[in-house]
């Protein structure tokens, strides 16, 4: 039986549209909502933000908050590194995304000798760079900042020697660089991205998952391939991002995109997931609860929070 641990990571610095800081509450009260005591039953840590930025001037167009970012990066990852190293499971409820490659540094630095999966459940690759940004946000870069990638193939701005400063610190988090191997992540139901990720993509051959193959195969298929496709990796991370789940159910987050998962399927999914002795850490992020009705995504969240934790105890 694991040991979980909840970390609250309530940062939006990295995000276009404001309101993700919002997202754990609002998952907290979906619980109570459900009048479930979910949240009595495990430890949890709060990460402090830097949220405060959000009233400051913007010094790196191409990088908004990067600075930020990077002090965001420096707090999450030790606390994922100590979680793990103290034998817990971390499970990651943040604002978003861009926090992301900020876990996948603190599971890195807990296991520098092996090899790290990825499972992205994403609408979106997040693979661009400062490089690439069509918006400066850096929610759409935390895999480029895992995998160590510039993308200067497909360059669209010249940087300022300060951007670059910080960029270079955040692939750089931990020492290690790359924390992960673009063949070692596999997307799922990846709908909405751009000409420089999609030459990522090609050019290193990266696994992708489409929302038809999730609902042609089933969950299990789907899962019993997506460990094959890993099956080199030591420890595997999953990380679901809300807007994964159809336009129709997902208003509650930035970036909603048409297509996408039911409530169901990625309940399904991730479960089969969780199943696996590999997974090492499961995360949540993006949801926004000033552009919802009703906390419906959050309660949607929710759900598959409680599902795939129940499942994590039983395996």
């Amino acid at each position: 039986m694991k040991n979980i641990k909840i970390i609250e990571v309530k940062s939006e610095i990295g995000a276009g549209t404001r309101g993700a800081s919002l997202g754990v509450e609002a998952i907290k009260i979906a619980a109570l909502d459900f009048m479930s005591n979910f949240f009595v039953h495990f430890p949890s840590e709060s990460i402090e933000t830097e949220n405060r930025l959000l009233f400051e001037p913007i010094e790196s167009p191409y990088a908004k908050r990067v600075k930020g970012v990077y002090t965001m990066y420096e707090r999450i990852s030790k606390s994922v590194y100590d979680t793990v190293k103290s034998n817990w499971f971390p499970v990651v409820l943040s604002g978003d995304h861009s926090n992301a490659g900020a876990t996948i540094a603190g599971l890195k630095m807990a296991h520098p000798d092996a090899k790290l999966g990825v499972i992205w459940i994403d609408a979106h690759a997040d693979l661009h760079t400062p490089y690439t940004t069509p918006s400066g946000n850096l929610h759409g870069m935390p895999l480029a900042t895992a995998i160590a990638e510039d993308n200067q193939d497909c360059k669209n701005h010249e940087l300022d020697e300060n951007t670059v400063q910080w960029w270079e610190k955040l692939k750089n988090i931990g020492n290690i660089s790359p924390k992960v191997l673009p063949e070692d992540v596999v997307f799922i139901s990846l709908r909405d991205y751009e000409k420089e990720e999609d030459y990522l993509i090609r050019k290193y051959g990266m696994k992708v998952i489409t929302t038809s193959e999730v609902r042609r195969k089933g969950a299990e298929a789907v899962s019993r391939s997506v460990f094959r496709y890993l099956s080199d990796c030591d420890y595997i991370y999953v990380s679901f991002d809300v807007d994964s789940l159809d336009a129709s159910i997902s208003r509650g987050t930035g970036t909603p995109v048409s297509n996408g998962l039911r409530e169901r399927e990625a309940e399904d999914l991730i479960s089969k997931f969780m199943q696996h002795r590999k997974i090492c850490c499961f995360e949540i992020t993006e949801v926004n609860p000033t552009l919802d009705r009703e906390n419906l995504m959050a309660e949607i969240a929710f759900n598959i929070l409680q599902r795939s934790v129940n499942v994590l105890m039983m395996n």
